[in-house]
């Protein structure tokens, strides 16, 4: 076992790369295996989440519209995706060095908020044409 760890932490840093690579694969092959949602298979409610795989599997692939249609950050994780692969190789690192806690709190921040409007459209105020969870 301790080789494997040893051997883990050497190649850690193709981690984003496999990811990436994968859910690009996974674009064009939607058959392939992924995992459900367990909080929206608890509550029955979407996550912040929700989509997110599909959409940037759809970003990956040059679906831009797809992607949006079904999460509005799916363009921007897998930008970030991409970013974060060829840091990752560059480096050696599978977390970057000049990651900020303040970056990430923003960005769960803007997904929170784009969460509950999500939840807002869909579920409370039941209006045709505007945006909210798509058919799974």
């Amino acid at each position: 076992m301790n080789i494997f760890l040893r051997r883990l932490q050497h190649a850690g840093h193709l981690i984003p790369s496999a990811l990436t690579g994968y859910l690009w694969l996974k674009g064009w092959q939607p058959h392939l295996p992924g995992w459900g949602c367990p909080f929206r298979a608890l509550t029955g409610i979407p996550c912040p989440g929700c989509f997110l795989t599909r959409a940037t599997s759809a970003a990956l692939t040059g679906q831009l519209d797809r992607s949006i249609e079904l999460h509005l950050f799916g363009p921007i994780a897998a930008a970030t995706l991409v970013i974060w692969s060829v840091a990752s190789i560059r480096t050696n690192r599978l977390i970057p060095k000049q990651l900020s806690f303040a970056a990430l709190a923003i960005a769960a921040s803007a997904l929170f908020s784009y969460w509950m409007l999500r939840i807002l459209f869909s579920y409370a105020l039941h209006l045709k044409g505007f945006p909210g969870f798509p058919s799974p």
